[in-house]
């Protein structure tokens, strides 16, 4: 049951090193009760911005895990791992001393629409299974190459060496690797590498600045401010245009009802097609999909 003061929305959670995404949902659903989920796994290497969904908002989840990321990223060059980072077993080592004149030479065939291969200790599934399951049995299986989309790819930091370290920042798309991202770009320039840190700044516009850790959750649950952390679904689902709907079709909306796309068309971002958030005196009564003539629910809030 939900603790007293705490509503629907969304949590950012700042993670910490050697915490799971799970780790964190267990943690939060544990000093606020209700349901709790989130929106785009992190691997326990990692840091940054967990995007949690509290009570009703776990059903708008998988919008936010739509929007594009932002990452900041060091790659240790010239070594690879059987896990694409730091946390697996090194399985290469040969020397690759490049320079950012040789990153750059290579790095424009990632920007823009790639094809992907998942890494096998991910959670994309093959034939029912988990590739991070199969991955500590000992397999190593085929995977499909996926579309995904790098819009900016920025090398931040360079310390020469024969074994470098490479830092640069990502703004990509759901379902980008930035471990394969990272070990791509070494072996367009003949070797291997692996993340040695990986941290996400932004899942679209909501910004890590803005998270809390975990023992700042706690300290508010404690002092019973945890309220004041919880932001609003409009708010987290800004990326997704909004319009605030006329008083007449609010009923009709809070039971799922469509309504003409002519009435959400033409207003500020709102296109012929694709998403929008319906807003009534600036809450959110649901996000319908406009398609054709109608508009039509594909998740009701109020």
């Amino acid at each position: 049951m939900r603790r007293s003061g705490i509503g629907d929305g969304f949590l950012l959670i700042d993670k910490e090193q050697g915490w799971t995404s799970h780790d964190v949902v267990a943690k939060v659903r544990g000093l606020v009760g209700g349901k709790v989920g989130h929106a785009g796994t992190l691997d326990p290497m990692a840091t940054g911005l967990l995007v949690l969904g509290l009570g009703r908002s776990t059903r708008l989840l998988r919008f936010v895990q739509g929007f594009e990321k932002e990452y900041q990223a060091t790659a240790l060059f010239g070594v690879a791992t059987d896990s694409l980072d730091a946390d697996g077993a090194i399985i290469d080592r040969s020397p690759l001393p490049v320079d950012v004149a040789d990153l750059e030479a290579v790095a424009e065939r990632f920007r823009g629409s790639i094809l992907q291969i998942p890494p096998m200790v991910s959670a994309r599934k093959v034939e029912g299974k988990r590739l991070y399951e199969l991955a500590r049995a000992g397999q190593v299986v085929d995977r499909e190459a996926r579309p995904v989309t790098i819009y900016s790819l920025v090398f931040t930091d360079l310390a020469p060496s024969d074994y470098p370290e490479v830092s640069f920042d990502v703004v990509c798309s759901t379902g980008t690797y930035i471990r394969t991202l990272a070990d791509d770009l070494a072996r367009a320039l003949g070797g291997r590498a692996h993340l040695t840190k990986l941290r996400r700044v932004r899942n679209g516009t909501v910004d890590v600045a803005d998270a809390a850790s975990i023992n700042q959750i706690e300290a508010a649950q404690a002092d019973e401010t945890i309220a004041s952390l919880v932001i609003d679904p409009a708010a987290a689902l800004a990326d997704i245009p909004g319009i605030e709907i006329e008083a007449s079709y609010v009923p009709g909306i809070r039971n799922g009802v469509a309504i003409p796309a002519a009435t959400l068309i033409g207003d500020g971002d709102v296109s012929d097609q694709g998403l929008v958030r319906i807003l009534a005196d600036g809450a959110l009564l649901g996000v319908y999909r406009i398609d054709g003539p109608s508009a039509k629910p594909e998740v009701i809030t109020a």
